[in-house]
């Protein structure tokens, strides 16, 4: 793990950061704190998104004393694009165990892990590759093992309808974002998508994911249904404190697949975010991150 640069966020702290994925795939990331060393949480992202959308709750988290360590996972941002396109869950699963695995070491106490969508899936995963597990808990963010198949269509269909043309402008992206997500309040700034977007020769910017994450031999839906059911068996022998949090609005995890995950992990603790979709941290960051915070303390000293 190779810490470099530093810069001040007010009173927080945020370098970057290099490790390693289970292939020897570098990937990106940053570390939010305040100069000390603090209890470290993992924050992992959704499919199609960067480490900067947990930037907003990495601060708060390094605030509270804790040191918060987001990446961008493989295939995504600024990480290595894994030569052999291998995107599957359990792929994503085992860079999190070495991710895991080096906090472990360098921090002495294993991370609470924050997974979102994809991340969560991978986190969860992650926690049932290794017999006493990897992870001091787990918050899990708008993803159950059951979701809705119609809502997951609808972000798989947005992520793959420019994925080969792209746009002209960034602004361009932002109208196609605008429309798919109607309901929430277009940003007056265009900088924090450009972070999601590359540049190509051609003068297209496409988003920053590589094609093969959802069109490859090994994309994350050729075992989609396998490893979704290894997350469900996974969660019934979870023994990990846990936290669930749904979006009141999301149109991935209905109230009914959260009630059956509650029932796979009855130690869970649930929250449900009214006013949020399945980007809750992005909707509604003010009230994930309080419940994300109480739902740490609660475990006490590492």
């Amino acid at each position: 793990m190779n810490f470099a640069g530093g810069e001040q966020v007010r009173d927080v702290r945020q370098r970057t950061l290099d490790l390693e994925g289970a292939e020897g795939n570098r990937l990106a990331g940053d570390v939010y704190d305040t100069g000390k060393q603090g209890a470290p949480v993992l924050l992992v992202h959704g499919g199609g998104q960067t480490r900067y959308s947990w930037a907003g709750t990495a601060e708060r988290l390094a605030r509270d004393g804790m040191s918060a360590i987001v990446i961008d996972q493989r295939g995504h941002g600024e990480s290595d694009w894994v030569e052999g396109g291998h995107y599957r869950f359990r792929d994503y699963a085992a860079d999190i165990v070495a991710v895991a695995e080096a906090i472990g070491r360098d921090f002495g106490a294993a991370p609470v892990a924050i997974g979102a969508s994809l991340g969560g899936i991978a986190s969860t995963l992650a926690q049932g590759e290794r017999a006493q597990g990897v992870l001091r808990a787990l918050v899990l963010v708008d993803v159950v093992p059951r979701m809705d198949p119609e809502g997951v269509g609808r972000i798989t269909g947005f992520m793959a309808e420019r994925m080969h043309e792209g746009f002209g402008s960034v602004d361009e992206a932002a109208d196609a974002v605008a429309a798919y997500l109607p309901n929430r309040k277009r940003p007056r700034s265009t900088e924090g998508l450009r972070k999601n977007l590359r540049l190509h020769e051609d003068g297209r910017y496409r988003w920053h994911w590589d094609p093969r994450f959802l069109m490859g031999a090994f994309s994350v839906n050729s075992t989609a249904l396998e490893d979704m059911r290894r997350m469900e068996e996974v969660a019934r022998g979870l023994t990990i404190p846990l936290l669930l949090v749904r979006g009141g609005s999301s149109e991935l995890v209905p109230e009914e697949s959260a009630r059956h995950f509650m029932e796979l992990v009855p130690h869970a603790r649930y929250c449900d975010v009214t006013g949020a979709g399945h980007m809750v941290a992005g909707d509604r960051n003010d009230i994930f991150a309080d419940a994300a915070i109480d739902f740490i303390r609660s475990l006490g000293a590492s």
